[in-house]
């Protein structure tokens, strides 16, 4: 394949300044600049996962990905999670460093989108619906990223993707992402027929050689089967009250699988599992599992989508770019070739006898 080639060009990647209408998600934690640059620089559009992040970190952070390659990328934060002076402190940070995009998720903030727009960044905004859909588009985000059922992390969606994408593409005007279940190029192929302008992945990144995620959760992944993912809001500390998430199946989950609704952040218990940089992580929070986190990585949220079945290698970013552009290819040149009438059943004409 020739790596220069841009045989995906879309909507979106013309939006973005991208290759290849491939987004890496602002995974929280896990994607740091190393994976954002990684992909960015393989053609991709990588996002870095800033979320209640210090604006100290998240200005080295983006110093980082610049340090790397000069190609684009976003930082992605969310707004009604995020104490008010903090999140107001992260953009700021973020609008000084002039990053060229912004993705925001969760409850739509038309403020948020004002003063990113104002300050000349592109705003991507992950919804759940097509009526948030719409907000965020009206609000004038220039990209919507609709979210199914099927997505890991914390999950705005209550559909699965398929039946959701063509709903939010027939009600908006600007490009639509796909997110939920994506991992091949082959769903890639999918989304596209279904109206989107790309994909947006997060387990198939966070599995990657450059994800800042612990090994732990790396190999979990790696490890998973179709089903081994679980809907839950029990993983709720530090955020917002239900807010469902989909982790891998662990011992937190089957201990608790009589209750994995109804859990309130502020009556779960405060139970020291781990520590990360010095800071106590809590059973039941919704912190993952990073390279600098000390203590029992089985207890925590080990964030997946219904994809980690299609996850078996561990690979670059690169890589991973190569093979969803390499298997899109495929998938589109059999589709053509299935299109295309067997010789048997080619119209001959008629055989009607003159006698």
């Amino acid at each position: 394949m020739t790596t220069n080639a841009a045989p995906f060009a879309t909507e979106l990647t013309l939006a973005l300044g991208c290759r290849d209408p491939i987004i890496s998600a602002g995974m929280g934690g896990p994607a740091r600049a190393e994976l954002a640059a990684a992909v960015s620089k393989a053609g991709g559009f990588g996002l870095l996962g800033m979320v209640r992040e210090p604006p100290e970190l998240i200005e080295r952070e983006i110093a980082a990905v610049r340090a790397v390659t000069d190609r684009p990328f976003g930082v992605n934060l969310i707004p009604s999670a995020t104490e008010s002076g903090l999140f107001a402190a992260e953009l700021d940070a973020c609008l000084a460093a002039r990053v060229p995009a912004l993705c925001f998720f969760w409850d739509v903030v038309p403020e948020a989108i004002r003063r990113a727009k104002d300050a000349g960044a592109i705003v991507l905004y992950q919804v759940g619906s097509v009526e948030d859909a719409l907000a965020a588009a009206k609000a004038g985000a220039d990209v919507i990223i609709a979210q199914g059922i099927e997505a890991g992390g914390h999950v705005r969606g209550r559909t699965g993707i398929l039946t959701l994408l063509p709903e939010v593409v027939r009600h908006v005007r600007v490009p639509v992402v796909a997110s939920g279940g994506f991992a091949t190029g082959g769903g890639l192929i999918a989304a596209l027929a279904l109206g989107a302008s790309g994909i947006h992945c997060g387990t198939l990144f966070l599995a990657t050689h450059e994800s800042f995620a612990h090994a732990y959760h790396k190999q979990r992944i790696l490890d998973a089967k179709a089903g081994d993912t679980v809907y839950t809001d029990l993983f709720a500390i530090n955020w917002p009250p239900h807010s469902p998430v989909r982790v891998l199946a662990n011992c937190v989950t089957q201990e608790a699988a009589e209750h994995w609704f109804g859990n309130h952040p502020d009556t779960l218990p405060r139970e020291v599992i781990a520590h990360d940089d010095g800071r106590p992580i809590y059973k039941f929070s919704t912190d993952s599992p990073l390279r600098s986190t000390v203590g029992d990585h089985e207890k925590m949220a080990l964030f997946a989508g219904e994809s980690a079945a299609l996850v078996n290698t561990g690979t670059s970013a690169a890589e991973v770019i190569e093979r969803l552009v390499g298997e899109a290819l495929e998938a589109s040149n059999r589709l053509r070739l299935a299109m295309q009438p067997a010789w048997g059943h080619r119209h001959h004409g008629s055989a009607t006898s003159n006698c």
